[in-house]
């Protein structure tokens, strides 16, 4: 990295001081992958739908209700662990939904826009159904609903253990 710096004094007697920095581009041995490098790296990590992780939170929000008004013998305390789940998977599928809409796809800034947007929606949505909890589920159980919120919540370091893994060779043969 070279530096340079010019020193002035403009008509008043106030010192200007410019600096010119030049960065030296670290990443010139960089280049685009080719089509079947790009092939072969899709196929080595594949990506998990987020449809998928929402249907595995939806079970496990089902089944930690179906434990819970079990364990306790009230119905309640199975819809509030439900309704739990629900505060997570309803808003991650608007997400998902949103992210994947064509206007989030036309490019990086849209697509980043796009992000903080729907993660706006999602939270607001969740916190939302988490105020209206105690209007629609009758004897609601904060215990339960909180448990069957954060069971639901684990799903996602459950989809990243067991994600699908596959390793190929990603080096490039020479022909």
């Amino acid at each position: 990295m070279a530096n340079s710096v010019n020193q002035s004094i403009n008509r008043r007697g106030v010192q200007a001081v410019k600096v010119e920095v030049q960065v030296e581009d670290k990443d010139e041995d960089f280049k685009p992958l080719t089509r079947e490098e790009a092939q072969r790296l899709r196929e080595a990590k594949p990506l998990v739908s987020p449809w998928a992780v929402l249907a595995g939170q939806l079970m496990v929000g089902i089944l930690g209700a179906c434990v819970a008004w079990g364990l306790t013998g009230r119905q309640s305390v199975g819809w509030s662990a439900f309704y739990g789940a629900l505060v997570v998977v309803i808003p991650a599928a608007l997400f998902a939904r949103g992210l994947r809409s064509q206007f989030s796809s036309l490019n990086a800034a849209t697509a980043s826009f796009g992000f903080f947007v729907w993660e706006a929606v999602k939270i607001a949505l969740s916190v939302a159904m988490m105020i209206a909890a105690p209007r629609l589920i009758a004897d609601l159980s904060w215990l339960a609903m909180l448990a069957g919120l954060v069971l639901t919540l684990k799903m996602y370091w459950l989809a990243l253990w067991l994600r699908p893994k596959r390793t190929t060779d990603l080096r490039v043969r020479k022909r």
